[in-house]
């Protein structure tokens, strides 16, 4: 690496770290807790085990009018994986996650496939529909689901089951003329899994030589629409047309290395601008896509210690929202805003803000 890139890299990231003003919103000292039906299920749970609170970890985000929605990380004691909070409070007290849509939705019985099993990557689209990837069971033997939620009712609208169970990760959406498609990221896999909602069905188109561990879309409205992959173990980050996906194949093009290893998650906004999050690493990154490949530093923890610190996400209202874990400091969870100029991938750029 030149002395030259080395200095315009360090630059990079010390003029974008002080870029967007994050502001608290909650802070939970301690453990996240859900609001029970009543005292006696939460002592009950926790008297058989069903219940942890020190297991509640936040990993992925999607934001939609005054609600926040976060999936959590799945354990034998954890009894919901889908919660919702919200977006402010008159209260001082950090508010406690409601299960979504309900609790009777996520009461597992062994070998009932009907309900939540386990919540994965989510996102909300235009008309304010919420897609909820479920790993399903294994040891039930329930097959993965990909949920839909009609957020104006909480009423479900789709369940579309796959083939297989386990390994989901993240999903982003993709609204054309041609019908509202969704391109999903499974762990360990060489594919992507696409789905297309006017037809209910899915298939997997095969990305060899790179194991996807995270995607993020292109901007609608900016020219025809790549879907970005992160290569799990690597520090790589490939591109691919999603016309081509859509088509049933398509080929991944190199496109630069972040400077670390294992992108857990990557949200693009409406302008460009490509969001990262590493996997032990106490910062998040971007790269204007607009322009050569140059990582700059957004968000910096000093001292932090997890090894998923970051989930994120972005509204219709220009506001990016994150939640900070921290394994080893108080407080352990915070949840953070700041006005970026931008929404989410999922809305089109307007002529008069690019640059």
């Amino acid at each position: 690496m030149s002395p030259f890139f080395v200095t315009t890299f360090l630059l990079g990231l010390s003029s974008l770290a002080t870029a967007a003003n994050f502001t608290q919103v909650y802070a939970w000292p301690n453990e996240l807790d859900y609001e029970w039906p009543s005292e006696a299920s939460r002592a009950q749970a926790l008297e058989y085990g069903t219940y942890d609170p020190a297991k509640i970890y936040p990993r992925y985000m999607a934001v939609h009018g005054s609600r926040i929605f976060l999936s959590l990380k799945e354990s034998i004691s954890i009894p919901v994986t889908l919660v919702s909070l919200p977006t402010s409070s008159a209260s001082s007290a950090p508010p406690k996650l409601t299960p979504f849509p309900s609790w009777d939705m996520h009461r597992k019985v062994l070998g009932n496939c009907s309900k939540i099993q386990e919540a994965e990557g989510l996102e909300v689209d235009s008309v304010g529909r919420l897609w909820l990837l479920d790993q399903g069971s294994s040891v039930s033997n329930c097959y993965a689901k990909l949920w839909i939620f009609d957020l104006n009712n909480n009423e479900t609208e789709l369940i579309h089951r796959f083939s297989f169970h386990d390994y989901l990760h993240d999903l982003v959406i993709d609204e054309t003329a041609n019908g509202t498609f969704a391109y999903i990221a499974r762990w360990v896999e060489k594919h992507i899994v696409v789905f297309s909602l006017e037809r209910n069905e899915s298939w997997i188109v095969n990305t060899p030589g790179i194991v996807v561990l995270s995607i993020a879309l292109s901007p609608k409205g900016h020219e025809a629409r790549q879907l970005y992959l992160s290569n799990l173990n690597y520090k790589q980050l490939h591109l691919i047309s999603a016309s081509t996906l859509r088509d049933g194949n398509g080929t991944a093009n190199l496109m630069g290395n972040w400077s670390v290893r294992d992108t857990y998650q990557m949200l693009m906004d409406n302008h460009g601008t490509l969001y990262s999050g590493f996997m032990y690493q106490n910062y998040a990154s971007t790269w204007n896509t607009s322009r050569p490949f140059l990582e700059q530093r957004f968000y910096q923890v000093a001292g932090l210690r997890s090894s998923w610190p970051f989930t994120f996400s972005l509204d219709q209202n220009e506001t990016f929202w994150m939640t900070v874990f921290d394994d080893e400091n108080m407080p352990r969870f915070r949840l953070l805003k700041a006005a970026v100029g931008a929404k989410s991938y999922i809305y089109e750029d307007s002529p008069e803000s690019r640059e």
